[in-house]
């Protein structure tokens, strides 16, 4: 299983967000690109990197985001207010090795399925779940999708990854959080990614046994230094121990 440690930016400085909201983030007081390259140090093969200024239609960490690219060591899936086929290909030929839709995806099924023709295997659905719905607009937004329903829009589309967000474990850490992940896991045609449920070591052990699931988005954590990276990605990458069969 692929740990993707993620920075998350707002403003120029990394962030982690409570509940979702962007007027509440928590400011983590460290340079991007030096913490991005320090994950790759610690044996990190990919990064995600999420830019919140872009979800709201600004550009501000553009420089900083190129800098990671050019200099972090390992490839960047990218995710962050992407609206157009040209902007998706500008971030790609800008050295993105993924590129991350979400509302879009939602409201503009069509840019996916465009995007993922035109650069196979680049491209990643997120599927973000509020109560059973598939949410839009930073979790702000309800759509009319179920999640396996809104999967399977897209189940012939060369997608690289889907990555999948349970929001009620999020907010409410549940104690069936792996029940959604899992589900979608087992219809997914593409890898799934699962963001949100990496809080622990504990967390990395039992999601790897997870059919389906292929990696797993990790930022919070590895911030507030409760979970130790090297750790993590020996855990993450190490053989599959044979597991006992039940009756």
């Amino acid at each position: 299983m692929i740990l993707y440690p993620t920075i998350e930016l707002q403003n120029g400085r990394c962030v982690s967000l409570f509940r979702g909201r962007m007027e509440e983030p928590q400011i983590w007081h460290v340079d991007p690109v030096e913490k991005a390259m320090s994950f790759v140090a610690a044996g990190a093969r990919w990064l995600h990197v999420t830019d919140f200024d872009a979800i709201e239609g600004g550009e501000g960490n553009t420089a900083i985001v190129d800098a990671i690219i050019r200099r972090a060591g390992a490839p960047v899936q990218l995710g962050g207010g992407f609206r157009t086929l040209n902007g998706i290909a500008e971030a790609i030929d800008r050295g993105a090795g993924r590129i991350v839709i979400g509302t879009q995806a939602v409201v503009q099924p069509d840019l996916v399925k465009q995007a993922a023709k035109a650069h196979p295997d680049q491209i990643v659905l997120a599927v973000d779940v509020y109560q059973g719905r598939v949410m839009s607009h930073g979790w702000r937004a309800p759509s009319l999708f179920e999640p396996e329903d809104f999967i399977a829009t897209f189940e012939t589309d060369p997608l690289a990854a889907i990555i999948v967000t349970d929001i009620d474990a999020d907010l409410e850490e549940a104690e069936d959080a792996l029940a959604l992940v899992t589900r979608l896991a087992g219809i997914a045609r593409a890898p799934v990614i699962a963001r949100g449920l990496a809080r622990s070591l504990d967390d990395i052990s039992k999601l790897k046994y997870v059919p389906g699931i292929s990696g797993a988005i990790i930022g919070r954590a590895l911030f507030d230094r409760s979970v130790d990276l090297a750790q993590a990605l020996a855990i993450a990458e190490a053989p599959l121990e044979p597991a006992a069969d039940f009756i």
